[in-house]
């Protein structure tokens, strides 16, 4: 494997360049070849000098072991350029063929092919074989550097006080607005450099120990990835918010215990929990070099971008610095995003296609923006909706296996609504909405009891819920996705989570021995000179999670047994490790809510509240654990010592629990009509409604009534998963041996596609993002590396900072106290069947007073 390539005892010490460079000769040979490497040329000319004096370390016998390990173990690696994994293998085949048998291509009539090999092999020693990484990352590291310091504390607790507020108030609004923490970085870096300038440069005492105020050195690039952990902690938000938005709303339970309390004691739990599980996920997706973390790139391009130097030399004949093009193109973004917010607003839910002929129902189910299906070739000019796929971050095959998802899954769904199958034409195509059987909403309080339990009596009175055509398919897809991507993940990654868990084991045994000393690639290397952060840390934030989850579940009526979350916690556990492996390869997590509604339902049948409450341990925790991995991952590529990082990440996470904690009591006071359809500033809650319907049928009606009497197709969902994981493994394995397109199908990611209906989300979310990443992702990064690998990461953040302080813009001065700009272009999209949130195929009337099962069939 790559990365077990042994290192001397000087190597491992070396931080610095000193090893004596070959001759001068050889070295400008070497600095043409690599300027004439699209994706090397722009390289620092520090990262290249030390790159060029490791070149002098490596000969050819040396070059072929690297390089042997290196195809083994990145063959199947989807992240690993095929161009020049192709390249490795024409060199090795070379090298291997008997002196008088030479290797016939035109590839080998280059001036030295022994130069190519020993390049290519000391990239993959002492830096990263993947683009992306190199294009981020230093092939070195200063230990010197400062980065746990008083003034990076202050700006991040700072900025993530200000910005969790700000991300949760938003939280709930379609499409999100977010300040991530790309737009942090932009914040941080000049607040930073103020903070430096003006604080004294003394030392305090406290606890007999000296900490410096502010040290000698400007700010430094560790410190601003501090800050930038701490803000990514600290803006991701939690769903269990989500969770007290449906519990307290009176359109949904309206429990009128839910107060700042009980929500900040469940969320420090379930946020604390990703902390703890976190420190067992390390081996699998922070350790291994494929694990590449593409959504975390674009956070180091972005401090790259600010603290930095560059080189200077014109990249396909573009000679603006990064940090130009970072301010032009977020001061176009800004001041664009006023269009489609605000003074042309069709163009955000650009529904064109309906304009046609506003009052055609079957026009707007398929092509709609907002009631329908989002089947529109040209479906916004509003980068909030196309940033809703990361398109300029994930990568290509994954956005490409996740469209055509979409894509499929739309026309299944289809295909139900018009043939009324389950009597889905009596209800909109595509709404996470529930509804009775006389078509209104589900009224819930008519079959519950006082302690929010099913009273049967009740619903065999009334009605059983009926769903919709989208919502049918989200459902089915996420049982099978569950159960095909644990069987597809853990059979195909078994090697790599059976030596993880070795080394978890071995952990155990000997908690003094590093974790780094089963990883000989260079960040590990260079890692291994910080000292560790220690498994029983991690183990004591897990068991003060769970003490304080149960302390809110005691404390307040919700009628959730301990037993059933200790169990739910533990399942999640299990099932976490392959979900992670896949999340740190593509991008694509795969959740695992749908898991902690079905069992909390046979765990805990009829009652709503304690169902949410196994959900949010069933999902809370993987959600937040993969947040807090990612993260480290952010740390290990900057080469931040390990307990700084979790000590940012502890210290941030009790700031957000506290803010956004506030942040949502103000949501319920200040927001008219939050939740509605209607809602003026669009905080519409597409998850709230999600989770209501997803409690409301399992949780409440039950499995039983479900998936034996409403839609029995449903539980076969889950065993056509398991049976599918196997055989498509090994169909796709070979698929790939005789093509290598093969190798970019994700059935994992494509099968995701299936899960983004049953909301107000729908095609017209993702059909931009998929242009989007073609270009970007695809067509400028085959064609045109250099300039992808330095502006491109550099745009997506551009981008996204200007929607994000647009949007608060105008939303603070031309929303929160309404000034509405009525014109056509304003009220064009929504004037027709599509801007309705109720229109459906078939009706009842005075002759048909009700649709669905006869009276009787339900119980």
């Amino acid at each position: 494997m790559a990365d077990e390539v042994e290192y001397t005892e000087s190597e491992k010490n070396n931080n610095e360049i000193s090893i004596t460079a070959s001759s001068a000769e050889e070295k400008d040979k070497i600095y043409r070849r690599i300027r004439e490497s699209d994706d090397l040329k722009d390289l620092l000319n520090e990262d290249l000098d030390f790159l060029i004096e490791k070149f002098a370390t490596i000969d050819v016998d040396t070059a072929i072991v690297v390089l042997t390990e290196a195809v083994d173990y990145h063959d199947d690696d989807v992240n690993f350029p095929t161009q020049t994994m192709n390249r490795i293998k024409q060199l090795l085949q070379y090298f291997s063929q008997p002196e008088d048998e030479p290797f016939k291509n035109e590839f080998f009539l280059l001036e030295d092919y022994q130069l190519d090999l020993r390049l290519a092999a000391t990239l993959i020693k002492y830096h990263s074989p993947y683009p992306e990484v190199r294009a981020v990352c230093k092939p070195f590291d200063d230990p010197t550097i400062p980065v746990e310091t008083f003034r990076a504390y202050l700006v991040g607790f700072f900025w993530v006080g200000c910005a969790s507020f700000i991300n949760e108030f938003f939280w709930l609004r379609q499409p999100k607005i977010t300040l991530n923490s790309t737009v942090i970085q932009v914040l941080t870096y000049p607040t930073g450099k103020f903070v430096a300038r003006i604080l004294p440069r003394k030392t305090i005492r406290i606890f007999g120990r000296e900490f410096t105020i502010n040290h000698d050195m400007p700010w430094t690039f560790k410190e601003q990835m501090l800050v930038a952990i701490m803000a990514n902690v600290g803006l991701g938000g939690t769903d269990f918010l989500n969770y007290a938005t449906t519990m307290k709303l009176s359109m949904f339970f309206g429990l009128d215990y839910i107060g700042y309390g009980f929500v900040w004691l469940m969320n420090f739990s379930v946020q604390t929990f990703g902390i703890g599980v976190s420190g067992i996920l390390r081996r699998w997706v922070v350790y291994p070099t494929k694990a590449v973390w593409p959504t975390a790139l674009p956070t180091l391009q972005l401090n790259k971008t600010l603290l930095l130097p560059e080189s200077k030399k014109p990249v396909h004949g573009w000679t603006v610095t990064r940090y130009q093009f970072f301010f032009w193109a977020f001061a176009s973004t800004f001041l664009y995003y006023f269009i489609p917010d605000y003074l042309f607003t069709a163009l955000s839910t650009f529904n064109w296609i309906t304009w046609i002929a506003p009052k055609n129902k079957n026009l707007a189910f398929v092509t709609g923006s907002k009631l329908g299906m989002g089947y529109n070739p040209l479906p916004t000019f509003d980068w909030a909706v196309i940033n809703y796929t990361l398109p300029l971050s994930v990568p290509f095959y994954t956005a490409a296996n996740r469209y055509i998802g979409v894509l499929v899954s739309g026309l299944v769904i289809i295909g139900c609504f018009f043939s009324n199958y389950k009597f889905t034409g009596y209800v909109p195509i595509n709404t996470s909405g529930v509804y009775d059987r006389y078509g209104k909403t589900y009224n819930i309080s008519r079959v519950l009891t006082p302690d929010h339990t099913l009273d049967p009596a009740k619903y065999r009175a009334y009605s059983p819920p009926y769903v919709s055509a989208g919502n049918l398919v989200y459902m089915g897809a996420s049982y099978a996705l569950m159960t095909f991507s644990i069987v597809y993940v853990m059979w195909g990654e078994w090697p790599l989570l059976v030596e993880a868990t070795r080394g978890l084991v071995k952990s155990l045994r000997a908690p003094s021995k590093s974790n780094y000393e089963n990883h000989k690639d260079p960040i590990s290397v260079m890692m291994s000179k910080y000292p560790e952060v220690p498994d029983w840390w991690f183990f004591v934030i897990f068991v003060i999670s769970l003490v304080v989850g149960i302390i809110g579940l005691r404390c307040y009526p919700t009628g959730t047994p301990i037993w059933a979350i200790i169990i739910m916690v533990l399942v999640s556990l299990l099932l976490l490790i392959p979900i992670a492996v896949m999340y740190s390869v593509t991008g694509y997590m795969v959740g695992l809510q749908q898991m902690g509604v079905i069992l909390g339902s046979y765990m805990v049948p009829g009652n709503a509240i304690a169902n949410m409450m196994c959900r949010a341990y069933g999902f809370n925790i993987d959600d937040q654990a993969d947040s807090f991995i990612s993260d480290q991952k952010l740390g290990h590529y900057a080469k931040l010592p390990p307990r700084a990082v979790f000590r940012a990440q502890i210290s941030a996470t009790l700031i957000q629990v506290t803010t956004t904690t506030g942040a949502l009591q103000f949501l319920f006071t200040a927001v008219p009509d939050l939740c509605s359809y209607t809602q003026a500033a669009r905080f519409v809650c597409s998850f709230p409604h999600q989770l209501y319907s997803d409690t409301l049928l399992l949780g409440v009606v039950g499995p039983y009534r479900t998936f034996d009497v409403l839609y029995p197709i449903l539980k076969w969902a889950f065993l056509i998963g398991v049976l599918a994981g196997v055989p498509v493994h090994y169909i796709r394995k070979e698929l790939i041996k005789r093509y290598d397109f093969f190798q970019f199908v994700q059935p994992v990611v494509f099968l995701g596609g299936f899960v983004r209906w049953g909301s107000t989300y729908n095609l017209s979310y993702f059909t931009g993002g998929f242009y989007m990443s073609w270009i970007f992702m695809y067509y400028i990064r085959r064609r045109y590396l250099a300039w992808w690998t330095k502006f491109n990461y550099v745009l997506s953040s551009a981008l996204t900072a200007g929607v994000a302080f647009s949007g608060i813009l105008i939303f603070l001065a031309l929303q929160y106290h309404p000034k509405k700009l009525k014109w056509w272009g304003n009220d064009v999209s929504s004037a027709g069947v599509d801007g309705k949130d109720v229109a459906t195929l078939y009706s009842v009337d005075a002759e048909h007073p009700y649709f669905g099962l006869a009276d009787g069939q339900w119980k």
